[in-house]
């Protein structure tokens, strides 16, 4: 459960493709499974599937009757920050769930399905609750908006302002490997961290001024948001015990180089971290044309052999039933 409410943008070209064959099988032990990505085994994967199966069957028990094929594969760099576990479970949860119902004809009431997804997805990792959907969506009870809860996130797009649906999300990948901490990890170390408690009523009241500067399009608040956020999960993490610091050299400069950049030009552009030291770079497309021309003579020279990922806000999975 989230300790606080949270704000995502789903994009286009990261994402995780996934596929689940089943097959009926006699003993009900548990649900059984075989697992690939990108076209090998892995084991400390498969693993965590396998739990995280057990997690799930106590709510459809169906899924101890089956034995499930899982092929997956990510178009991004995997366990380096760029939310690969979010987008995994999200596919996994939108393909399992789609074979619960259609063996169980639960229903087919498009938003309760994807908050059913939504709230599966979460038990495999917390974010993925929002992956499940295209462009904004929120996590999280707020009094102020319909609908919204701690078990599954929703889409907000309807009611974010023009200005923010067209976004793009420059991938400044400063580092391609897997991050020296797992968002799991992490985790627990905020449960000791003397900051969270501060942590989580900052968290709350940003989310909330996000959500009022999507909705009233105004977007130089919503870059101070970000990137106080960004500045302050990166500070969580420096003062756990023990203390961690995701973030590169290059990482930084991209950070002071980029504010240089737009205080000479004005050029609305924001910047964000995960938890890892690669920069997303927020931006509307009226400033894509300055953008480019910035990252090219100035930013990827710092990335890791120069390589960037070009992305923007997405429409969201898409189901294919073979």
């Amino acid at each position: 459960m989230p300790a606080n409410p949270s704000v995502s943008m789903s994009i286009t070209k990261c994402f995780t493709e996934t596929s689940v064959g089943f097959t009926e099988k006699m003993d009900l032990d548990g649900p059984s499974i075989s697992f690939r990505y990108g076209g090998k085994k892995n084991i400390s994967y498969e693993v965590r599937l396998k739990k995280y199966l057990e997690v799930i069957r106590s709510k459809y028990p169906l899924l101890k009757n089956l034995h499930l094929k899982i092929e997956s594969s990510n178009s991004f760099p995997a366990s380096a920050g760029l939310a690969s576990s979010a987008s995994s479970f999200g596919s996994l949860a939108l393909c399992l769930f789609t074979i619960i119902n259609e063996l169980s004809g639960i229903g087919n009431d498009e938003v309760l399905f994807f908050r059913r997804v939504s709230s599966l997805a979460r038990l495999g990792s917390g974010s993925a609750c929002r992956s499940v959907y295209g462009g904004w969506v929120l996590w999280g009870r707020t009094s102020e908006i319909t609908g919204s809860s701690d078990n599954y996130a929703i889409p907000v797009n309807d009611l974010v302002h023009e200005k923010f649906k067209e976004y793009y999300d420059a991938i400044l990948l400063v580092d391609s490997g897997q991050k020296i901490i797992s968002s799991s990890i992490g985790h627990k170390l905020m449960e000791t961290n003397p900051g969270r408690e501060l942590r989580a009523i900052r968290a709350r009241s940003d989310a909330l001024l996000l959500l009022n500067d999507l909705i009233s399009g105004n977007e130089m608040n919503f870059s101070k948001i970000v990137e106080l956020e960004a500045a302050d999960l990166h500070a969580m993490l420096l003062s756990s015990s023990p203390s961690f610091l995701l973030l590169k050299p290059q990482t930084l400069s991209i950070i002071n180089k980029l504010k240089q950049f737009r205080y000479d030009t004005d050029v609305r552009l924001s910047f964000t971290l995960d938890a890892g030291p690669n920069v997303h770079l927020l931006y509307p497309p009226e400033s894509r044309d300055s953008v480019l021309t910035f990252i090219k003579s100035d930013l990827a020279p710092l990335c890791e052999n120069g390589k960037w990922i070009d992305d923007r806000i997405g429409k969201g999975p898409e189901l294919i039933i073979q």
